[in-house]
């Protein structure tokens, strides 16, 4: 939107909120003043998106203009209150913006040179090196389960293929599913935490290294639901996870020591690369090391 735009809508937003102090500034057209700030039509740029109609245009620069107000009284009385001391925050912007500066440039160097390509092999060695670091925080499952009707005609058909030990039946049980089940999950190579299982199927499980040694199929009445449960595998809680569970936290682990360690070349080298040009000088060294001398003159051991 233009500005000849916004003044339109600031206008028609000052009329219904009743405030008649859009002025010139010397510089650009004024649209709020507070405790001496200034707000422009410039700073209402983006506000309201295209094709915005009026009424809405009106209550969206309305509810920024009041924002605006706001936080200027607010900021006002902060500023009125606080001691001079309080209000001296040069050395915080200054760090602020040095490490906003130092980050962006590091974000830099890493999208131009980081090497993001991390091989299988990699990921594996990297595993079983440290496999005893991949510990499972929450008893995981492989499981294949369905929930279906009471009344269901296939309900039988369901248990006799949940109960096979063949898992080429899954995709027999898969076609049956999408005509008949209620709910079905039927993915059984990938892991899930115990927890989400007993959320999506109402099991009452105490201890969980018994429950899951001793069955392999279950089937419960819920409701008006019948749900099946066949365990394919499991993880107890505190023993070392599978790799395909781990695989793709090990990879983002060796991204982020490549990123540490470009980093670190990369400071190193500009370190060098500063003393060798002489760019610095150390000051405080030398008066540091007179004092102690001076030190150890007056207090000889």
């Amino acid at each position: 939107m233009k500005n000849t735009g916004i003044l339109i809508v600031v206008l028609a937003a000052f009329m219904l909120h009743g405030c008649d102090f859009l002025r010139k500034h010397p510089r650009e057209d004024v649209v709020a003043e507070c405790y001496g700030k200034y707000l422009f039509v410039s700073d209402l740029e983006g506000i309201v998106p295209e094709n915005t109609d009026v009424m809405d245009s009106i209550i969206r620069v309305n509810a920024f203009i009041d924002s605006w107000i706001q936080r200027q009284v607010l900021l006002h009385h902060a500023e009125s209150n606080l001691a001079a001391s309080g209000l001296d925050f040069g050395k915080q912007l200054d760090d602020y913006r040095n490490s906003l500066v130092i980050y962006s440039y590091e974000t830099q160097l890493i999208n131009q040179r980081l090497d993001t390509v991390v091989t299988e092999e990699e990921m594996e060695r990297y595993y079983e090196e440290r496999k005893d670091d991949f510990q499972v925080r929450n008893t995981m499952v492989k499981v294949a389960y369905v929930i279906v009707d009471d009344n269901c005609k296939q309900k039988d058909m369901f248990a006799k293929l949940l109960r096979n030990k063949d898992t080429l039946m899954l995709q027999n049980i898969g076609a049956l599913a999408d005509d008949y089940a209620f709910k079905s999950h039927l993915d059984i190579d990938h892991w899930m935490s115990l927890d989400d299982l007993t959320t999506a199927v109402p099991l009452e499980i105490r201890n969980a290294e018994n429950f899951l040694k001793k069955n392999q199929f279950v089937s419960l009445g819920w409701n008006d639901y019948t749900c099946m449960v066949r365990f394919v595998d499991y993880l107890l809680e505190e023993s070392v996870s599978p790799y395909d569970l781990v695989k793709h936290s090990i990879k983002s682990i060796i991204l982020e020591r490549r990123k540490k360690e470009l980093i670190d070349r990369m400071k190193t080298a500009l370190y060098e690369k500063a003393r060798k040009n002489h760019d610095f000088k150390v000051y405080a060294g030398q008066p540091f090391m007179e004092e102690q001398e001076n030190n150890n003159e007056t207090n000889p051991q």
